[in-house]
């Protein structure tokens, strides 16, 4: 049986806790962040019995080299508020609050036992796709949390994602089905569509629908060039707009693909050099005590996390024996 690795896209997780989860601690502060994604951690762990857990923060600032292509990356999102009304909070106690339960709840997860990683100015994708190429983890499988389409491009026969809002598992083999595009491919598929929440314009009028039908051969399990499908486009005997359109716009595809891709993960030396210490590094520890001790400090009130420490303890145990 196949030894399993749970990585987790720690904002996607966290900023969905913060958002959804009204709880609330004795004082009345939110604490909905926290204690929400300790349930998320629960629930996965609790379902998928991971032997190892890594948890992928983006480092401060995004992507320094996204940015420094393109300066209006991700610009122009709308910052994370609550979805409710909290009568106590003026918007900067509420932005101090989102950024407490954020610092706090890494303290707590040191005291679990899983990975945390971040890399200073390297997104969590990047540090998410270069875990999924470690040597460690070959043979595993690896299952990727988040409801991020990018990490398509990244499923083969260990790799696949899980998306919790859409309580769905992608992966290789569901992608060609319901895409008729390879992962190999998708990264180049979603640069000629762009992605609108990275602030990536694509081509006017095509859609992945689009690809799908007009570019038949990504489905194939070969790495496409953008060279090769603008070529395809000039030459395809056809008088649908949407060829022309792809072939005279290659230079927006190129520049969405450099943003979009991350078959090479945008990281420094020196950051994969601290990953990969980490990773194989790894001895998983957990201390109940010092959890509790913080939660009646935060004011969690009653609530039930045996399953998570059980699930802590044990990855503590099997990594022992396997030592």
């Amino acid at each position: 049986m196949k030894k399993r690795l749970l990585i987790i896209d720690a904002l996607n997780a966290y900023f969905r806790a913060y958002i959804v989860d009204p709880s609330l601690s004795l004082n009345g502060q939110p604490i909905g962040g926290l204690k929400g994604f300790l349930k998320i951690i629960q629930k996965l762990v609790r379902e998928t019995k991971p032997d190892e857990v890594i948890i992928c923060w983006d480092g401060e600032g995004g992507s320094k080299k996204r940015k420094a292509t393109d300066k209006n990356y991700k610009a122009g999102r709308k910052p994370i508020r609550l979805n409710r009304d909290i009568r106590n909070l003026t918007e900067n106690e509420e932005i101090e609050n989102k950024v407490w339960q954020m610092t706090r709840l890494v303290e707590y997860l040191n005291h679990l036992s899983v990975i945390q990683l971040m890399v200073p100015s390297v997104e969590a994708d990047d540090i998410i796709s270069y875990v999924t190429k470690q040597s460690k983890y070959k043979g595993w499988e690896q299952v990727i949390v988040s409801s991020d389409k990018d990490f398509f491009q990244l499923c083969d026969d260990d790799v696949i994602v899980y998306r919790p809002i859409q309580k769905k598992i992608m992966n290789k083999n569901r992608i060609i089905e319901e895409f008729n595009i390879h992962p190999t491919n998708m990264a180049l598929a979603r640069a000629i569509v762009g992605d609108k929440s990275d602030n990536l314009e694509g081509i006017r009028g095509v859609g992945l629908p689009t690809v799908k039908s007009r570019l038949p051969f990504l489905v194939e399990d070969k790495s496409y060039t953008i060279d090769e499908v603008v070529d395809y486009c000039k030459e395809v005997d056809s008088n649908l707009k949407v060829y022309e359109r792809i072939a005279e716009n290659r230079d927006v595809i190129e520049h969405n693909y450099k943003m979009m891709q991350l078959y090479s993960p945008l990281i420094s030396p020196q950051g994969k050099q601290k990953i990969r210490f980490a990773v194989e590094n790894y001895e998983p520890e957990i201390n109940k005590t010092k959890i509790r001790s913080m939660m009646v400090e935060d004011g969690f009130g009653v609530v039930d996390f045996s399953d998570l420490f059980a699930a802590c303890q044990r990855i503590v145990v099997e990594s022992k024996k396997g030592n």
